[in-house]
């Protein structure tokens, strides 16, 4: 189940940083429109843009060992990055804004939310090539759990989000607490850059 766990975490790593996407849903909760459709499209979203990565991107890399290893090695530079960027936020004051325009229908609110998800140039690159790359490494079975363990996380992270936003609001209007947030996120991502480039590493000193 390591493979299960190793999703769970890169993929809430790569989630719960601060972003357009998560502000909408966070915002739309806080309001109570449409929270659970809300949550359910951006889940589902992730977990269809996740599979096609882990079963072609993926497929793909795993028949091509040195695709495979320059795509594992652009994924150990994008994690490190990620968490760069993470912790430079630790340091900086910011707060999550959840004012704007009331969407008051359905299907404005879920229109809305395809357009923050799939005009997002980062979901592309988180799931379909970052996912795809990584399960690469991975035999099949644990290629597909590493990514129901990428999938579990998108779905607990944005149900959480929207259902939870009521409670949420007044916390993560603090600077203090994306700082926390901004932190695991930082630890997320080098915990797993590590992981994938430690094998290589004890290879050449072996």
């Amino acid at each position: 189940m390591l493979s299960y766990f190793q999703g769970v975490g890169i993929g809430a790593g790569l989630i719960i940083a601060i972003g357009a996407q998560n502000a909408f849903v966070l915002s739309q909760g806080i309001r109570r429109h449409y929270p659970v459709q809300t949550a359910f499209v951006c889940s589902i979203s992730d977990a269809l843009l996740i599979l096609l990565g882990i079963t072609g991107v993926g497929s793909f890399l795993a028949i091509n060992p040195r695709i495979a290893q320059w795509a594992t090695g652009f994924a150990i530079l994008f994690l490190l990055f990620y968490g760069w960027r993470a912790f430079r936020s630790t340091f900086v004051s910011q707060s999550l804004k959840t004012t704007g325009t009331v969407i008051p229908t359905r299907q404005k609110v879920l229109l809305a939310t395809l357009i923050f998800t799939f005009l997002n140039p980062h979901v592309y690159l988180d799931t379909v090539v970052l996912m795809g790359s990584i399960s690469g490494e991975l035999a099949k079975t644990e290629r597909y759990l590493f990514g129901a363990g990428a999938m579990t996380a998108s779905f607990i992270w944005f149900f959480c989000l929207s259902l939870g936003a009521g409670l949420l609001a007044p916390v993560f209007r603090k600077p203090s607490a994306w700082r926390c947030l901004d932190g695991f996120v930082c630890l997320t991502m080098w915990g797993i850059a590590c992981s994938l480039l430690w094998p290589k590493l004890s290879t050449y000193i072996g």
